[in-house]
């Protein structure tokens, strides 16, 4: 009898492991954020071909498949990939190899890293940097470049500002720009001061020296993209929209996704340049597994730190400054009609309120109403109380930057005035009229680490958990709204939710593993919360060394 029961025992464990069904991998005793349409929580998943097969609990996981490969989480907290909906990727690639200029208290500062990365590269022809912010520094005026004439009076200097919208050069940047104090440019500025060129160009002024510019290599190109990439891959970043390319450069990515040289995973914006629509209105949309390309990108104004945004009254600190339209009303509605007709998606860089409501009326004008056409408004930064319902109207997605919110703060209220301010960065506002936020960093304006965003978005303080309570707290976000930001709202934004941006069945296994708990642990330890694994199609890109 016992060996009978014995022999029945080992049959039943026999059958019992060959009718589980294999899989790659399973995880289970962990904390998992499904961010699924109940948000709920799950202890573990199972993994195939680059998808999640099935999700629940441990017990049923590993009862139900089986495999070579079972990492055993430890409670450890697993999020969705997470998405960075506003980025531009390829500017940050190649800011890699400029002089970093971003922290910088004083111009003082900003000179001594420039001549200290000129002693390292005596060779180099042109001088570039990225990231200086003249609000930092004492009178918050712009620098002039007096001082670069005399340190690099045989040099190109051209140094980007922190929101690149507006550089300083040298006379020697001036003389290859051809700008002199006669030049004027239509959505843009060149700054005089007693008559004369400053050396600051604002928004489309930049493009008579960036124009100029030396192309890179392309093996230059790929080195620093893929640099870019494990950068990404250590923040938890998975997937990513880029705001802004040309046709060769979706091209290269293309290219290196294929080539197996480029995992990220990237929603591509385009330029409406007339070549770059010819192409695109002829051959339609584009998607890869790794590549997704129905989208026009426009810049609506400037930025609000370079006082380039489109105001409806003066800046309160420059009574005689509006900003300005980055091109004529006609045009943007010129592209709205085609970009609608030939069924892509418009988003459109918006920072103040003008320019808000004259993109948000173009949009109602084709949009007509409740829609799926998921046009978006890239930043949404400053509206007029009367604006916000439009988003709601017409169906358009903001896409916002919460750490616009605390970088901008502490000097927001002087160019806008303290009535004014008050509908600025207004995400609770925003979030009311469609239910969704597309959350993103907008690096490398900002920093690249998608946990900075969120402690922006739940805390609206800085790096120093400043202001106590938070800055205009009433418009900060819930833990779970934060999250639904930076995965599945902005998937949506995307057109890609069904197949990613949450731990479900069927879509890719795109995850990222945490030290702590973003969802529990105090506001203050957010920032100092540190990825342990991130994976993108079920394959780990990163691990914490």
């Amino acid at each position: 009898m016992n060996r009978l029961l014995l022999s029945l025992a080992l049959i039943l464990l026999i059958f019992s492991c060959t009718s589980r069904e294999k899989v790659d991998a399973i995880y289970f005793n962990g904390t998992v954020y499904t961010v699924n349409a109940d948000f709920e929580k799950a202890e573990a998943f199972a993994i195939k071909d680059g998808k999640f097969v099935s999700v629940g609990s441990s017990k049923d996981i590993r009862n139900q498949y089986q495999t070579e490969e079972e990492i055993d989480l430890m409670k450890a907290p697993v999020y969705p990939g997470f998405i960075d909906g506003h980025a531009h990727f390829i500017r940050y690639a190649k800011d890699l190899g400029d002089v970093n200029l971003f922290g910088t208290a004083s111009f003082e500062e900003l000179i001594q890293r420039l001549q200290k990365h000129a002693e390292q590269f005596p060779d180099e022809p042109v001088l570039l940097g990225q990231g200086w912010d003249q609000n930092n520094w004492e009178g918050g005026e712009f620098p002039t470049k007096d001082t670069l004439d005399i340190l690099f009076p045989d040099k190109v200097v051209m140094l980007r500002r922190i929101d690149a919208h507006a550089v300083l050069t040298n006379q020697k940047g001036l003389d290859l720009a051809g700008v002199t104090a006669r030049t004027r440019v239509s959505g843009g500025e060149v700054i005089l001061k007693n008559g004369q060129p400053t050396g600051v160009l604002i928004d489309n002024a930049m493009n008579l020296l960036s124009d100029k510019m030396p192309e890179m290599s392309q093996m230059q190109k790929k080195e620093l993209i893929q640099q870019a990439e494990a950068n990404c891959f250590a923040a938890g970043i998975t997937s990513l929209a880029e705001a802004g390319l040309d046709k060769s450069q979706i091209d290269l990515l293309d290219k290196m996704q294929k080539d197996s040289l480029l995992k990220m995973r990237i929603y591509a914006m385009i330029n409406p340049t007339p070549q770059n629509m010819d192409y695109y209105f002829s051959n339609g949309h584009y998607k890869t597994d790794y590549l997704n390309v129905r989208s026009f990108k426009i810049y609506g104004d400037g930025a609000l730190g370079s006082r380039g945004a489109c105001l409806i009254r003066p800046y309160s600190d420059d009574e005689d400054n509006f900003g300005f339209l980055r091109s004529e009303p006609q045009v943007f509605d010129s592209l709205a009609k085609i970009i609608f007709a030939k069924d892509f998606q418009m988003n459109t860089h918006c920072i103040g309120d003008s320019a808000n409501r004259a993109i948000t009326n173009i949009y109602a004008k084709y949009l007509k109403g409740k829609n799926d056409r998921r046009w978006r408004i890239e930043h949404a930064q400053v509206l007029a109380e009367n604006d916000f319902s439009k988003f709601g109207d017409y169906n358009i997605l903001p896409s916002v930057q919460p750490t616009h919110a605390t970088s901008d703060m502490d000097w927001a209220h002087e160019r806008l005035g303290e009535e004014r301010v008050k509908n600025a960065y207004a995400y609770q506002e925003l979030l009311k009229q469609n239910g969704r936020l597309v959350l993103g960093s907008d690096f490398p304006v900002e920093d690249i680490n998608p946990i900075y965003g969120f402690h922006s978005a739940v805390a609206r303080q800085d790096d120093d958990n400043l202001p106590e309570g938070g800055f205009q707290p009433e418009n900060s976000l819930s833990r779970e709204e934060a999250l639904k930001g930076m995965t599945i709202w902005a998937a949506f934004g995307q057109f890609e939710e069904k197949g990613k941006g949450s731990i479900a069945k069927g879509k890719l296994a795109d995850f990222v593993i945490l030290d702590r708990d973003i969802m529990e642990v105090p506001h203050e330890e957010l920032r100092d919360t540190k990825v342990i694994q991130t994976y993108s199609g079920g394959e780990k890109v990163y691990e914490l060394q």
